[in-house]
């Protein structure tokens, strides 16, 4: 009897010294984020500055950082209007509002999960009426069943022990997803402050379109009196008043098209900034050339400035946690539970000492339960959880080589714009030399009208095509910075160090 009673005790010591090793214990693969192919610089970088001895030591491999404040990068236009609208939006969109509450919810969603590292502890107070029947006091069926009422106060307490890590992968998941939503939440930030600094150039560019139909039509009119007057003197004929009346006409209801635009470009800015449209207008402001030249930086910092990079990062930590969960339920859970309190007949003998009940152990089924057999669920949710990170992996690397690629477009317009925009200038100031010297030649008499009509159009398109780079050019400046992740901390570190004038 003793020998069988120390076996017992053995075998109940290395039961919980075997259940007390195994609590916490992951089953999770170990996470290293996947090799991307990263290059040293970016192919349209004008002058790749090479790695000096103390940067090339200190290169590393890139790691989410999106602790890194990215500043209010806006701020290097040097405009105080766009400024403002950039302050408004981030009180007022919704769309950022809406990622807030995502992120709300992401957290709340951490709090649950992060619940099942603690025990549960409840209690309850109430009465229970109850009649059994005859046949359960060994009675006839034509006996008195008992009745009673039973008054309980009592409180109970259930944990899980963790014996194969299935809550703590599920708080390392649910600690990469919050994080995920943390880098979404800047992504949808990032995206608000480009599209509202694209949308406000847009409209200054509109501007600056208008106000060049306005000095079209103010020679067209001028051209029209002078044809007019030569017609009345019969120096010329009725088509090249005609001619003179459609290209004003033309001008005109060009001029109204691009009003048509940018009263639509002023809705967009207005829903961006959480406004109504009728609750928002802009004075007309055309848009000036900007000369900025943005470093790209290493390719390599890309990975660490991106949020979205940064979220799809994250989202391949939680599947690799998830894989830990699904291994889990292949082996035994145990889960500890008891209740103790007071149960009595009457309210008034409730509390006495001598109405004291407890119970340990679960009321029904058991406390270490072990799987046997379910047909399959479980492989069949490990290989979900597999493919699912093989896809984030896959999601990841894809979204490192579309983040290269927006850099190196934007690059490469900026270089091209740049010289564009030298070409243009020269041929705005040669179309407008020419459609000034067609129309003196008209004046003599030397040329017909369509050649002063031929000439003026070519410098209407010059000049809007001008206006047209311009816009290019401060779009893709914006478009890097977005490509890029964003801002470089304060705004003077950027204006002093970084950002230089073409």
């Amino acid at each position: 009897m003793k020998v069988f009673v120390m076996n017992r005790m053995l075998f109940g010591s290395v039961w919980l010294a075997t259940m007390l090793v195994t609590a916490g214990c992951s089953l999770a693969p170990n996470y290293e984020k996947p090799e991307v192919t990263t290059p040293q610089a970016y192919k349209e970088q004008k002058a790749p500055t090479p790695l000096g001895s103390v940067e090339a030591g200190n290169w590393k491999t890139a790691e989410p950082s999106e602790a890194f404040a990215r500043g209010e990068w806006w701020r290097v236009f040097n405009d105080t209007t766009l400024d403002h609208l950039e302050s408004q939006a981030r009180d007022a969109n919704q769309n950022l509002v809406a990622a807030a509450a995502r992120l709300k919810e992401a957290r709340a969603l951490n709090q649950s999960a992060r619940s099942a590292l603690f025990p549960t502890v409840d209690a309850g107070f109430g009465p229970t009426r109850q009649r059994v029947s005859p046949a359960s006091q060994f009675q006839s069926d034509s006996g008195q069943g008992a009745s009673q009422t039973m008054w309980r106060a009592q409180g109970g307490v259930s944990y899980e022990v963790d014996m194969f890590g299935r809550v703590a992968s599920s708080v390392d998941a649910a600690d990469a997803e919050t994080q995920r939503s943390e880098a979404l939440f800047q992504s949808v930030l990032l995206a608000l402050q480009a599209d509202v600094a694209q949308n406000y150039f847009a409209l200054r560019e509109l501007d600056a379109e208008v106000l060049v139909y306005n000095r079209a039509i103010e020679l067209r009119e001028q051209a029209l009196k002078l044809v007019q007057q030569q017609y009345s003197l019969g120096d010329t004929s009725e088509l090249d008043v005609a001619r003179a009346e459609s290209e004003l006409a033309t001008a005109q209801s060009d001029a109204m098209t691009i009003q048509r635009l940018r009263a639509a470009s002023e809705h967009s800015l207005a829903v961006l900034l959480g406004k109504a449209p009728a609750e928002f207008s802009m004075a007309a402001s055309p848009l000036q050339p900007v000369n900025l030249r943005i470093p790209p930086g290493l390719p390599s910092s890309l990975l660490e400035r991106r949020p979205d990079i940064a979220a799809a990062e994250r989202s391949m930590a939680a599947a690799n946690a998830r894989i830990g969960v699904a291994k889990a339920a292949f082996f035994p859970s145990l889960t500890l539970t008891g209740t103790a309190g007071f149960e009595s007949g009457s309210l008034s003998n409730l509390f006495k000492w001598s109405s004291r009940t407890f119970l340990l152990g679960p009321l029904a089924g058991t406390a270490l339960d072990l799987p046997i057999f379910d047909g399959g669920l479980r492989e069949g949710n490990l290989a979900k959880a597999r493919a699912d990170y093989e896809e984030d992996v896959a999601n990841y690397r894809q979204q490192v080589l579309v983040a290269f690629r927006e850099v190196e477009d934007n690059l490469s317009d900026l270089r091209v714009l740049e010289e564009q925009t030298l070409t243009q200038s020269r041929a705005v100031e040669a179309s407008s030399r020419a459609a000034k010297v067609a129309r003196a030649q008209y004046t003599e008499g030397d040329v017909i009208y369509l050649s002063v009509i031929d000439a003026e159009r070519t410098a209407l398109q010059s000049r809007r095509a001008a206006v047209q780079l311009q816009g290019a050019q401060v779009a893709a400046t914006v478009n890097l910075i977005r490509a890029l992740g964003g801002g470089w901390g304060s705004a003077s570190a950027v204006k002093n160090q970084e950002v230089t004038q073409r």
